[in-house]
C-alpha cells in the first residue's frame, strides 16, 4: 500500500467522522458518538490498514462510508459491553418481575376466593366490588377514551347479562398469574436479540450487535452499504479495538474475528 493512498483513506475516513462530530455538536445529539470518535480520530495510526480496506471497498459508493460508520457508533455507543451488560440485567429482572407476579397473583386469586367464602358463610360483608364490570369502570375513569366510548356499552352489557356471565375476580387474577408464569422473553429487535442471545455474556456479544447493523444498513434493507461489501476481518478487529477503547492484553486481532465469524455461520 502506497503512503499517499494511506494518506487519502484516513484522511477521507477522518473527514466522514469528523462531519458526524460537527453535526452532533450543532444539534446538541448524541454525545456518546462523539466519544467513540474521538477515540477513533485519537488512534487514526492504528486504523490506517482498516480506513484504506474500507476506502478501497466503499468510496465508490455514495454515502457507504459514512453508513458504515454510523452503524460502527450505534453498535458501541448502544450495544458496548457495558450497555449489552445492562440489557442482559433487564431481561433477568424481567424474568423476576413475571415470577413474582405469578406467584402474587395466585396468592391473591386464593385471598379473594377467601374473602367470597367468609361473605358467604359468614355474618358479614365487605361491600367491595364483586363484579369485573365495576372494576373496569372505575380503573377507567382516568382514561378519557374509555369514558366517552367504552364506558356506556360496557354497562350496557353488565344491565344485559347478570353475574353468572361474567368471569368472577378470582378467576381474573388467576388468569393474569398464568400469563405472567408462561410469559416467553424475546427481544424487540434484532440488535437486542444478537447481544443477548449468548448463555454468557462476552466481548463477541458486541461483534454480533455490530454485524447485525452492518446487514441493517445495506442496500437490500434500504441502506447504503453495498450487498457485497465485507470488511476484513483485520478491518474489523482494529475499528473494535479503537472505537471500544481496548489496549494492551484485551486488543483484540484479524484471527478472532475470523474464528468468531465462522462460529456465527456454522
Amino acid at each position: 500500500m502506497k503512503v499517499t493512498d494511506a494518506n487519502l483513506s484516513a484522511k477521507v475516513c477522518n473527514g466522514v467522522l469528523l462531519a458526524r462530530k460537527q453535526c452532533n455538536l450543532e444539534r446538541r445529539i448524541l454525545p456518546s458518538h462523539n466519544i467513540v470518535i474521538e477515540r477513533l480520530l485519537l488512534r487514526e495510526l492504528e486504523l490506517r490498514d482498516a480506513y484504506s480496506d474500507l476506502y478501497k471497498k466503499l468510496y465508490a459508493h455514495p454515502n457507504a462510508l459514512d453508513s458504515f460508520f454510523g452503524a460502527l457508533l450505534d453498535s458501541v455507543a448502544f450495544w458496548g459491553p457495558e450497555r449489552i451488560a445492562k440489557a442482559r440485567a433487564e431481561r433477568d429482572e424481567l424474568v423476576r418481575i413475571n415470577q413474582q407476579i405469578a406467584e402474587m397473583g395466585e396468592d391473591l386469586a386464593i385471598l379473594l376466593r377467601r374473602r367470597d367464602k367468609s361473605h358467604n358463610m359468614s355474618g358479614f360483608r365487605s361491600n367491595t366490588s364483586y363484579h369485573i364490570a365495576d372494576l373496569i369502570k372505575e380503573a377507567g375513569q382516568h382514561n378519557g377514551h374509555f369514558t366517552m366510548y367504552l364506558e356506556d356499552e360496557l354497562e350496557t352489557l353488565q344491565a344485559r347479562y347478570d353475574l353468572k356471565y361474567w368471569p368472577a375476580l378470582d378467576a381474573c387474577i388467576d388468569a393474569i398469574a398464568d400469563d405472567a408464569r408462561e410469559a416467553e422473553i424475546e427481544a424487540s429487535d434484532p440488535l437486542t436479540e444478537a447481544a443477548t442471545d449468548a448463555a454468557r455474556s462476552s466481548l463477541a456479544d458486541f461483534f454480533k450487535a455490530w454485524f447485525v447493523a452492518i446487514e441493517e444498513h445495506r442496500c437490500a434493507e434500504n441502506g447504503w452499504l453495498p450487498n457485497d461489501f465485507r470488511p476484513s476481518d483485520n478491518s474489523l478487529a482494529s475499528l473494535a479495538n479503537c472505537a471500544l477503547g481496548l489496549v494492551d492484553d484485551d486488543l483484540l486481532d484479524g484471527s478472532y474475528v475470523k474464528r468468531l465469524r465462522q462460529r456465527l455461520r456454522a
